[in-house]
């Protein structure tokens, strides 16, 4: 029996690749996974399908990486730095396709498959773009065949440049803009890209090319405004372009109004000030596909946000730090018992519900100013809000929280990602009782401080632990204890 036709996919824990995988699958192929941390995965409904192989392994420690490529046929090559701002992400961006460049010859792989971006190859094209060219050089560097697909903005459920266009509409009536909104872009939307990424291992003769891919409208970001805000059912929204705005100020404005920090928006925006539109017909020539126009892509990501089906989000991407260490130094800890009577997966089903648009339970004005104070000094905030109203997985975002733990119906932990003078935990565990109908949650906060300014900000927020955990336990308690009531009423039925 012939072996499996096995690709490899990098960067699964992000925005495309995550959705790549059941992509493969439902056409019918075997699927390799690297992740640096397979943990993101768990909670991935495909990991359990006998055709997926996940393997951990980081692209900066090459050795074994070839190892893993031997077998496939074709690896997706999805990683891209998040934090993409200075030089160095542009230098481990070479790097890291050039490791995984050689890995692949070594490996005798059939050929690389890299998304990257759109823009004409002349003076001025933006540094990300421009970093995006360098890896698709990088990774042809040791004569494995590269199949380049560049697209411009992505318009799915979840992603950054959504996320961006979204609330700026919808919280904006009146926006001053840089003269970039006029620029003509060709946006494509997520189901299109997932296609043509598939489609691409059943046409040899993409075997080399580079192909560019969109769909059938090439529209001003103005436009994408206006269209936005008609399919929000929001009034038209007031767009004066001025030229005095530079990249960094626009950064700095949309990480002040929407999810997006300061951090990922810049290298967006600054692609914006690109024409980033289609220039040859090779990928329709070789796979002719009718793409989705911009008024309906940005409905069916809309329609996809209101049903809370948003399979992956721009926040989840990138490394989850581990517990700190805390051996050595001062750390404070404030630790919090409720007995609750309810069982242990109503609990946990409650304990998941906190942050984004659920709330934190209690004194939820207090957390909204704080969340306004993180984004001030820029920080997250609240922005982020979270993927799902009530399922929550590892490496996820819950506002300025962290999920770096989650042990079902037993523990969650989460890391603050919040501008702190140190560290911060906030861990819920949770221990059942003889009576199967009875549960003991133990909130415990512990915050490491750095130097003076850390232990007077913990000696500052202390009295307010009172209201925000105390009270953030009783709702926890009276939601498990409610559902754990409806939950019995059937039953007696």
């Amino acid at each position: 029996m012939p072996a499996p036709d096995r690709v490899l996919v990098t960067g699964v824990t992000g925005y495309v690749g995550g959705r790549l995988v059941p992509a493969l699958l439902n056409a019918g192929r075997h699927v390799r996974c690297l992740a640096r941390d397979v943990r993101k995965l768990d909670a991935r409904t495909w990991r359990r399908d006998s055709r997926v192989d996940v393997v951990q392994a980081d692209l900066a420690e090459p050795d074994g990486l070839a190892e893993h490529l031997r077998g496939c046929s074709a690896a997706y090559y999805l990683v891209h730095s998040m934090d993409a701002t200075g030089k160095a992400y542009a230098e481990r961006d070479r790097a890291l396709s050039e490791s995984f460049a050689k890995a692949a010859a070594e490996a005798e792989l059939g050929r690389i498959i890299y998304l990257g971006g759109l823009g004409e190859t002349r003076e001025g094209l933006s540094e990300h773009l421009q970093s995006r060219r360098d890896v698709e050089t990088c990774l042809a560097s040791t004569g494995v065949p590269v199949t380049a697909f560049r697209a411009a903005m992505i318009i799915g459920s979840g992603s950054a440049s959504f996320e961006i266009l979204r609330y700026l509409v919808e919280r904006l009536p009146v926006m001053i803009t840089p003269a970039w909104v006029k620029t003509e872009s060709q946006p494509v939307a997520i189901a299109d890209v997932l296609h043509w990424l598939v489609r691409c291992l059943d046409v040899p003769e993409t075997t080399g090319q580079t192909l560019e891919i969109g769909g059938p409208d090439a529209v001003p970001y103005l436009e994408l405004m206006r269209i936005m805000a008609e399919e929000l059912k929001l009034p038209r929204r007031i767009i004066v372009p001025v030229p005095v705005m530079t990249p960094r100020l626009s950064s700095g404005w949309i990480s002040l109004v929407t999810p997006v920090s300061y951090r990922i928006a810049r290298p967006l925006t600054e692609g914006l000030r690109n024409r980033v539109v289609v220039t040859n017909s090779l990928a329709q020539d070789l796979m002719p596909h009718n793409a989705f126009g911009v008024r309906d892509s940005i409905r069916r990501a809309l329609e996809r946000i209101g049903r809370s089906d948003v399979e992956t989000r721009w926040s989840a991407a990138g490394t989850i730090p581990g517990d700190p260490e805390w051996a050595g130094g001062t750390v404070f800890k404030d630790e919090r018992t409720v007995e609750i009577d309810a069982p242990a997966p109503a609990v946990f089903a409650a304990v998941c519900r906190i942050g984004g648009g659920n709330g934190w339970y209690a004194a939820d004005f207090l957390w909204r100013i704080r969340g306004w104070m993180d984004t001030l000094v820029g920080g997250p905030g609240l922005r982020r809000g979270r993927r799902h109203p009530e399922l929550v997985e590892f490496g996820e975002a819950l506002d300025f929280w962290r999920v770096v733990g989650i042990e079902r119906d037993r523990s969650l932990k989460l890391r603050a990602e919040m501008r702190l003078p140190g560290v911060a935990m906030l861990h819920f565990d949770l221990t059942p009782q003889p009576d199967p109908e009875r549960t003991t949650l133990t909130m415990t906060a512990r915050f490491r401080p750095k130097g003076l300014l850390g232990l007077a900000y913990w000696y500052s927020v202390l009295p307010l632990h009172h209201i925000v955990f105390s009270g953030m336990l009783r709702g926890i308690q009276r939601t498990a204890e409610n559902a754990a009531t409806r939950d019995a009423k059937p039953r007696s039925a």
